[in-house]
């Protein structure tokens, strides 16, 4: 997996396979750091290997090390219901540790998988959160419900999620972008919890979303 940015550089702890780096890079702290192989190359290459703003650094590491559904016991779990960008996965991931939530759950089909865009974007908070693929989330909500959690999902209707008790343990269920919870998850949720909209939009980004819900359950 190719990962970049230079703050990723800084503050990786993985180990690092090999670094690709732009002839005209600098940063000798960064350069420093690497006990790895340091190929240098083009920018134009850096450009080719990763879709994004790779700042004349690009690592190339082991793929993401993703937990058992198994080694998921916190009171709160978060689930991501087919969520399609990278950005908006990496963004709550950082939310998730900013409110001290270590477990994530992901499907394994349709969905974003840990690349180097969401380790970028999740600022390094990859390496103290725990991610769980599993093959079909309503099976997992189920196995969840037997294990004792409740399960909030999320919505544009729905009760105020301020008046959610988020007490005991509990999954909440961030909806895809665009088509929001799929069918059958939504039905499996015994509550479903949305944000009040006092403008002109009728919905917020599903980073954003996150944040605010997973703060107000951690409070």
């Amino acid at each position: 997996m190719y990962v970049y940015g230079k703050n990723v550089a800084k503050d990786i702890n993985q180990e690092i396979i090999r670094a690709y780096v732009d002839k005209k890079f600098n940063e000798k702290d960064i350069l420093n750091k690497i006990k790895a192989p340091i190929i240098y190359v083009d920018k134009k290459k850096l450009d080719q290997m990763v879709d994004g703003s790779h700042q004349g650094i690009v690592l190339e590491i082991k793929d993401y090390n993703y937990a058992l559904i198994d080694d998921l016991n916190s009171d709160i779990i978060v689930m991501l219901d087919h969520i399609s960008d990278p950005h908006n996965m990496g963004a709550i991931i950082r939310s998730c540790e900013a409110a001290g939530i270590s477990d994530i759950i992901i499907p394994k089909d349709r969905s974003i998988s840990v690349n180097g865009t969401v380790m970028k974007t999740s600022a390094g908070c990859l390496d103290r959160v725990k991610i769980a693929k599993v093959t079909n989330l309503v099976n997992t909500i189920k196995m969840l419900k037997d294990k004792g959690y409740w399960i909030i999902g999320t919505d544009i209707k729905g009760t105020d999620y301020k008046d959610i008790d988020y007490s005991g343990k509990i999954v909440i269920i961030i909806g895809n972008e665009g088509m929001g919870m799929s069918k059958l998850v939504k039905s499996s949720c015994d509550f479903i919890a949305t944000i009040p909209m006092k403008g002109s939009v009728n919905s917020l980004n599903a980073s954003v979303a996150a944040g605010i819900i997973l703060f107000e359950a951690r409070r």
